[in-house]
């Protein structure tokens, strides 16, 4: 057996004997180029790299200082001062200082600033998404970063926006070299320049279709790693990883099916890891479609889908399904008009199809992910519930997948999918990550639907620190998401992870799986 373990570990790239954590991750990620990505897959080891300003408690949504030691703001919050940890540096040796936070800010936000998306080809898609827009948009709620000598930043907003500690805390604005991006270019961030950061680990490996190896930062600030390497797999299939822990190959993974819960519950090797509960999976429908643009089709789509039944057959008691875009966590702002769920009712769904004019129905496609995602596990059975649904209606759908990135990519670009499945795990404690990451004014153009009513009630929100204000705001955006259709929630999940008996102090949080420099193997043999 150690002879077994010996060999696996050559064979994984790193030297017998050592102290190796291995990882087993759902899927390769699209990009390690910070404000480039927002895919769970990517976020994983992005925050292995690098480190963000602001970072959570383990285990929490509850922020605490990283690369900033403390922040400060106006009385109205357009004017935030953040004030950096000396003497930390990038892990290619340059020196972690205010300008060097100013570079990184200025590219992800300025299409025309040295190493941006202009210069570099890229989309800063986690900027755009989270920020409102780049340079010159009046959706920006950046006005200008600055230096104020080595150890301190200052951050004008358009408009007020409270939550700004909260966002850069998130996975997707690690602080990378400007050195490395400089001498990298385009291809910083991918397998042939690997990204640099001031974070945990140090990136020696990337080898595509296969894992990406790490060994601890021993010169980092905070906590260092106690084992040798670490090692993450890209295993797409949950049964996979899942044969794999058993068979002691891997130590640890998540995204598992809520299925098989028994089956690690049986292994006396293995310990089952509950993921807190604070994610969405929905169908997203693209009001281009000739069909979809007709509110009674949307509707009837609605009624048509056995939602309890999805999720009693796929989650089991692992997850909720209900009429909120948010998480049950953030209950506090849903509007109390909305019913507790949509009304499954194929027979009303039916006479809605022919009240718009589709007595027979009509063809349409549904994509379905190539990779288990915690909100979706296993998203093509899922994918052909829902389609068997929406065949007793009249609507014949054909699925349709393709790799992961060009899912994320083309999804986004004109005339788009039909239909297709995709979630979101708040990055932070806000219903304001969910709502405006999906109907902001930046995040139209894979659903084509836009409505200034919730443009209006996300700058409300987002300026005010009262929760009551926010409630009452967020509220509103709750009736007219309800009301259109367009994104309809079909899944709150507590994924499923599980480890070896011997990993300790992992404590996944309900927006990262991370720290892994926490982690202990002791009595890995």
């Amino acid at each position: 057996m150690r002879r077994t373990l010996f060999l696996s570990l050559a064979l994984l790239g790193t030297p017998a004997g050592a102290a190796t954590l291995v990882y087993g991750a759902g899927g390769e990620p699209v990009s390690l180029d910070s404000g480039t990505i927002t895919d769970g897959n990517s976020a994983t080891p992005q925050m292995m790299v690098y480190d963000g300003l602001v970072r959570f408690k383990n285990g929490t949504s509850d922020i605490a200082p990283g690369l900033a030691l403390k922040w400060t703001t106006n009385a109205n919050a357009t004017e935030w001062t953040f004030y950096l940890r000396p003497g930390v540096k990038f892990t290619d040796g340059t020196p972690f200082n205010a300008d060097a936070v100013v570079y990184n800010v200025n590219r992800w936000w300025d299409p025309e600033a040295p190493g941006g998306a202009k210069e570099q080809s890229k989309t800063f898609t986690s900027w755009q998404f989270i920020f409102g827009g780049f340079k010159g948009d009046s959706s920006s709620l950046l006005k200008s970063v600055r230096a104020d000598g080595a150890n301190k930043v200052i951050f004008t907003m358009t408009r007020g926006y409270a939550q700004l500690p909260e966002t850069l805390a998130t996975s997707f604005f690690g602080i990378a070299s400007p050195t490395a991006i400089k001498k990298a270019g385009a291809k910083y961030g991918t397998p042939a320049a690997l990204p640099v950061g001031t974070g945990p680990f140090i990136m020696t490996e990337w080898k595509t279709g296969d894992r990406i190896n790490l060994v601890p930062n021993k010169a980092y600030w905070g906590t260092k790693a106690k084992y040798d390497a670490l090692v993450l797999r890209f295993l797409k299939d949950p049964s996979a990883r899942l044969n794999e822990l058993k068979a002691g190959t891997i130590d640890f993974t998540t995204d598992l099916n809520p299925e098989q819960l028994g089956a690690v519950k049986a292994d006396k090797n293995l310990e089952a890891v509950l993921v807190p509960s604070f994610n969405v999976g929905m169908l997203s429908l693209n009001l281009g479609n000739k069909y979809l643009k007709n509110d009674k089709v949307r509707e009837a789509i609605s009624m048509a889908i056995n939602k309890k039944a999805i999720v009693d057959a796929f989650w089991g008691d692992l997850a909720v399904t209900d009429a909120s875009f948010l998480p049950p966590a953030l209950k506090w702002a849903n509007s109390p008009k909305v019913p507790a769920d949509y009304k499954f009712d194929p027979a009303a769904a039916k006479k809605l199809l022919a009240d718009a004019g589709y007595p027979n129905g009509f063809s349409i496609d549904l994509w379905y992910m190539p990779v288990s995602r915690p909100y979706f596990p296993t998203p093509k059975p899922i994918a052909e519930a829902m389609a068997a649904d929406l065949a007793a209606i009249g609507i014949k759908v054909t699925l349709k997948t393709e790799d992961w990135a060009k899912y994320l990519a083309d999804r986004l670009k004109s005339p788009g999918f039909d239909m297709y499945m995709i979630g979101w795990t708040g990055p932070y404690a806000s219903p304001y990550n969910f709502y405006n990451t999906y109907y902001g004014e930046e995040a139209t153009s894979d659903s084509n639907f836009s409505n200034q009513t919730i443009f209006d009630q996300l700058r409300v929100a987002a300026a005010s620190s009262s929760r009551a204000n926010q409630a009452k705001a967020y509220a509103q955006i709750h009736q007219i998401t309800y009301d259109a259709n367009v994104r309809l929630p079909i899944v709150h999940s507590r994924p499923l992870a599980a480890i070896r008996t011997y990993v300790k102090g992992w404590q996944p949080g309900p927006s990262s799986l991370l720290p892994f420099e926490d982690i202990t193997i002791d009595g890995k043999k």
